[in-house]
Parts: structure tokens; C-alpha cells; sequence
């Protein structure tokens, strides 16, 4: 394995553990895929609008990342290859 497959794989092992946390959500970092769509009704993360709330305070705080534009953030987090692609890229 490269060092940048390591970093990422562990960005997007980050990222699931910080959206189940912030979420308060009860469900193994292994049932989500990393290009599962995070929004569909069918995720047993069952996000909502609050959830995106929270997920973008955490963020913002955790990666000094200001996401307000909605349409913005719903391509950005639609999986979480395209969050940590997005977070990789700033």
C-alpha cells in the first residue's frame, strides 16, 4: 500500500467516524461504503437535514472547511469518497 492509499483510506475512516458520532447515529464505520450515497432513504445511516447540519459544523471545526451553499453541499457529501476528495483538494 502507498502512503497516500493510507492517508486517504484513513481520511474516509475518519470521516465515517465523525459523521456517526455527530449524528449520534448507532451503526458500524463498516456498513458504510465509501461510495454509498449518503442521503438515500435506503442508508442505514438514515441522514437527514439536521444531520447535514451537524456534519457541516464538524466540519468546519475539525478541517476549517465553511460549507453554507445547499446544492454545494449535497454534491460535496454525496459519499464519502466525494467528502474526503473535496477535503483533500483544500
Amino acid at each position: 500500500m502507498r502512503g497516500s492509499d493510507y492517508i486517504d483510506m484513513e481520511l474516509r475512516e475518519k470521516l465515517k467516524q465523525l459523521i456517526i458520532d455527530e449524528c449520534d447515529k448507532e451503526i458500524d464505520i463498516k456498513e458504510i461504503g465509501d461510495d454509498d450515497e449518503l442521503f438515500s432513504p435506503n442508508h442505514p445511516l438514515r441522514l437527514d437535514s439536521l444531520d447535514v447540519l451537524q456534519i457541516s459544523i464538524a466540519l468546519q471545526n475539525e478541517y476549517q472547511i465553511k460549507l453554507t451553499d445547499p446544492k454545494k453541499i449535497r454534491k460535496i457529501m454525496l459519499s464519502i469518497n466525494t467528502l474526503a476528495t473535496y477535503i483533500e483538494s483544500k
